[in-house]
């Protein structure tokens, strides 16, 4: 058997044998190997005593130390920006004292270690210490921005992650956006409200970002906010707290600070790859959804077990309508473009030379005609871009066909998948068989097909017209409508003696009321007319006629 291999267990091994054996303590010493003093220490404590501690050894930078200690005081009273770095302090040992044989790493680590005390032995301030917070459900919330990494579209773009988190149960929802401003702002707002049903009724923390914050007025928390921000909380019934400017302000909404990393870290790694925002944002509130089942540190119960308790205490959504979008004003220039944040957006051509109303979101851009949208486009997150929708130039193109080949607009369709093969095989096609003008022209005329019919039926209609031969735009439309009905359930027709047969004919008066609502109002009854009727009177002995003629 093995002997005792810590000293506790020394101790009791000795303490042992001497109560059972009756052993001496010579007898113990020599049994154990051990010094007689150890067993008397082992008999009257069954805990070894303490190592004494090692006396400090003298280092190289200790005559120096007092020097760098006058140092660090006489900063207490500088300016900030103007006060010694590790740096600097080593350079003047060097040259003012002739120091030679003290490295820059043990002057740096001991201004490291001894600088936050001489500030606590001056009386300039304890050591940093953290508060733990009590919060009360449905009360108070953070909201911060975080940068994130996509490949949108094969690309890697920058793009914000808006995150809105209750401090109560920990439930947070996030939006990414192609921007970090106002629009960007509020709509992430909005996307929150809607997600947890209802708004926090105390204090939201905010960071003093430009969307809401004009100027921060001294070292005080008052602000001066931006008019769009103080109609938002207005219609919201919002009550902002703006934290202070820096590393201080990071620390009183630590929640949201540590879930805009807890998120990017557990979501967005690796890069997500994604062909629109859109398709992003419906991953991450499925994410959101999931996170309702993690457990915050040591708490008991889970996000959404909290979340529970909150949600019937936040105050109800308004039941009006807020704009989030920044709308503008800008004038369609020759090329049928307007410039929005430095992109360039088509609309259509008839519109040149006009101005038009623009509302800016985040991730989307849409021109109006007074009231009528005539184009929408994702909003571009770069700038000098632009984003070109072919079908805006197809009346200008009836006039110049020549213009068609080179157009950036065509550039786009095909990358976007719109212009598909089959329409550059047509083209060639019609090409050949009427002339580059007129083949041109009649390719146009197909493209408008696209505004009242399906893609993927035109498409078809394309195929099936380039298989037959057919190069004029009206078998396209044939061949087209064609597709379409073979996609739709055709009638029944009536029986024969071959059995039912399918009608060739589509009725557009069953067609149309096949789509309308069924009627449940009652038949309508003639029994109120049935009393102006005269009935002659019954011969004695016979039943009245049910048929009698009238008089």
């Amino acid at each position: 058997m093995d002997g005792p291999r810590t000293k506790v267990e020394l101790f009791a091994a000795i303490r042992r044998d001497s109560r059972t054996e009756k052993l001496s303590i010579h007898e113990l010493s020599r049994r154990y190997g051990v010094h007689r003093r150890l067993v008397r220490e082992a008999l009257t404590s069954p805990w070894p005593a303490p190592r004494k501690p090692m006396p400090p050894r003298p280092s190289v930078i200790d005559p120096y130390k007092p020097l760098i200690d006058a140092i660090l005081r006489a900063d207490l009273d500088a300016p900030r920006k103007q006060r010694h770095t590790a740096k600097r302090v080593f350079d003047r040992l060097v040259d003012e004292q002739g120091m030679d044989n003290v490295s820059y790493g043990r002057v740096r680590d001991y201004i490291r270690r001894r600088k936050p005390e001489i500030w606590v032995e001056e009386g300039r301030g304890p050591p940093s210490v953290f508060i733990p917070q009590t919060h009360r459900p449905g009360e108070e919330a953070e909201v911060d921005f975080g940068d994130v990494y996509i490949t949108l579209d094969g690309v890697r773009t920058l793009c914000y992650l808006f995150v809105f988190r209750l401090s109560f149960s920990g439930k947070a929802v996030h939006h990414v956006s192609a921007s970090q401003g106002q629009e960007a702002f509020f709509e992430g707002h909005v996307h929150a409200f809607q997600v947890l049903g209802g708004i926090p009724r105390g204090k939201v923390r905010y960071d003093n970002l430009t969307s809401a914050v004009a100027r921060v007025l001294g070292f005080t928390r008052a602000r001066v906010e931006t008019d769009r921000w103080t109609a938002f909380r207005s219609w919201a019934g919002l009550d902002a707290f703006y934290c202070q400017p820096g590393i201080d302000g990071a620390h009183e909404k630590g929640g949201v600070e540590g879930e805009v990393g807890r998120f990017r870290r557990n979501h967005l790694v690796p890069v997500p790859d994604v062909t629109t925002l859109a398709e992003l944002n419906a991953r991450i509130d499925e994410w959101d959804r999931q996170d309702d089942q993690r457990r915050i540190g040591e708490r008991p119960r889970t996000v959404g077990e909290y979340f529970a308790i909150e949600r019937p205490l936040l105050q109800p959504l308004p039941e009006d309508h807020f704009e989030t979008g920044r709308l503008l004003t800008p004038r369609v220039d020759r090329y049928a473009q307007i410039t929005v944040r430095q992109n360039h957006y088509s609309v259509p051509v008839r519109l040149i030379g006009r101005q038009v109303r623009v509302l800016l979101h985040a991730s989307e851009v849409v021109v109006y005609d007074g009231r009528t949208e005539v184009a929408r486009h994702e909003r571009l997150v770069t700038r000098g871009g632009s984003r070109l929708d072919l079908d805006h130039y197809l009346e200008g193109l009836l006039r110049k066909p020549g213009a068609l080949p080179g157009a950036t607009a065509l550039d786009q369709a095909r990358a976007a998948g719109k212009f598909t093969p089959v329409h550059d095989a047509w083209w060639e096609a019609a090409s050949r068989a009427h002339g580059d003008a007129a083949g041109t022209r009649a390719l146009i005329e197909v493209l408008l097909l696209h505004r009242h019919m399906s893609h993927d039926h035109v498409v078809a209609g394309i195929a099936a017209a380039l298989r037959a031969g057919a190069l004029t735009s009206d078998a396209v439309a044939l061949e087209a409508r064609l597709a379409a009905e073979r996609e739709t359930p055709a009638e029944a027709g009536p029986d024969t003696a071959l059995g039912r047969i399918a009608s060739p004919v589509v009725s557009l008066t069953a067609r149309r009321l096949a789509a309308l609502p069924p009627d449940p109002r009652p038949l309508p009854s003639v029994a109120a007319y049935d009393q102006l009727l005269r009935h002659t009177r019954p011969s004695a002995g016979r039943p009245p006629s049910q048929g009698s003629p009238l008089p």
